[in-house]
């Protein structure tokens, strides 16, 4: 069977059924597909396949073999791109705020990846599967701004061990509640799946992976503040996560911002903004810089002191 395969030490306290553990430190993946994975036998403990209703604690060994995506009919679809940079590795791509990544369900199509199919043809990595094709990192639907693309295999693994080694820059401008009385900091804190509600992921110490996000103040605002955020790990909405973790969440955000959203922006006020990493083939260090949309800049312009 070809697919992904994950191996785990097990780093939890007393007895805990293994679906809910692998469901909790599985990126994607929800109990329900955790058990459909034991049931077919991709699941193991200690080198055994695990029992439906296994339980694992500290220092257990778990291996997962995750089947590659089922072969569904992406459509290559006429989508305009801004494209920032492209060669034959690679292309940089400005991804306009509320387009969808990759399919899924709620989002067959009209996403990025239907865009880039046909803009590439067969140029794209193969190594997201078929529903990820060249997709080295993602956005999420609502953040604005560059993502990074890869047209074949050997840029691919290149890119994604320099996001692995925090080689790789990515930083934001964002928008947040309230001002912060900082200049600049840094939130050391680690994010993991949300124990109750599986859509959000939360600081916690249970079940958790490190992850480490810099800011720094660029302008104080009238009841918010903006500033120049710089990723040094890449969790899931981990910008998001750590702001509203501060007390202060990202303007507009829905999820992790107050319960008044401010329906105007769409979505959070994020925007992947420069992008900075070394060529695969070259060995040269680029980087790319791309403007907020008009709607970060207006909300800023009406907040203005």
């Amino acid at each position: 069977m070809s697919g992904e395969k994950v191996s785990l030490t097990v780093e939890t306290e007393g007895n805990v059924r293994l679906d809910k553990y692998l469901a909790d430190v599985l990126e994607g993946q929800s109990r329900s597909g955790v058990q459909r994975l034991m049931e077919e036998g991709h699941v193991f403990l200690s080198g055994k396949p695990a029992a439906k209703n296994a339980k694992v604690q500290t220092g257990d060994w778990v291996e997962v073999l995750i089947p590659p995506p089922a072969s569904l009919d992406v459509e290559a679809q006429d989508i305009p791109l801004d494209i920032v940079y492209e060669d034959d590795d690679l292309l940089v791509v400005n991804k306009p705020k509320g387009m969808v990544v990759h399919p899924a369900a709620g989002n067959p199509d009209g996403t990025l990846v239907n865009a880039l199919l046909y803009h590439c043809k067969d140029s794209l990595s193969g190594i997201g599967g078929v529903l990820r094709p060249g997709i080295v990192h993602r956005i999420d639907k609502d953040t604005s701004g560059l993502l990074m693309v890869a047209k074949n295999d050997f840029a691919h693994l290149s890119l994604a061990q320099q996001i692995k080694d925090h080689s790789f820059t990515r930083i934001y401008a964002a928008v947040v509640y309230g001002n912060i009385k900082e200049e600049s900091g840094t939130v050391n804190a680690p994010i993991g799946r949300h124990p109750t509600d599986r859509k959000k992921m939360c600081v916690t110490e249970k079940n958790s992976r490190e992850a480490v996000t810099h800011f720094e103040v660029v302008e104080r605002l009238r009841g918010f503040t903006q500033l120049k955020v710089r990723l040094e790990t890449g969790r899931t909405h981990q910008i998001r996560v750590h702001m509203a973790y501060l007390g202060h969440p990202v303007a507009g955000d829905p999820v992790y911002g107050p319960k008044k959203v401010i329906r105007s922006l769409g979505g959070q006020c994020l925007h992947a903004q420069t992008l900075g990493f070394v060529h695969p083939r070259t060995g040269e260090y680029l980087e790319f810089t791309a403007p907020p949309p008009d709607s970060f800049v207006s909300f800023v312009h009406s907040v203005s002191v």
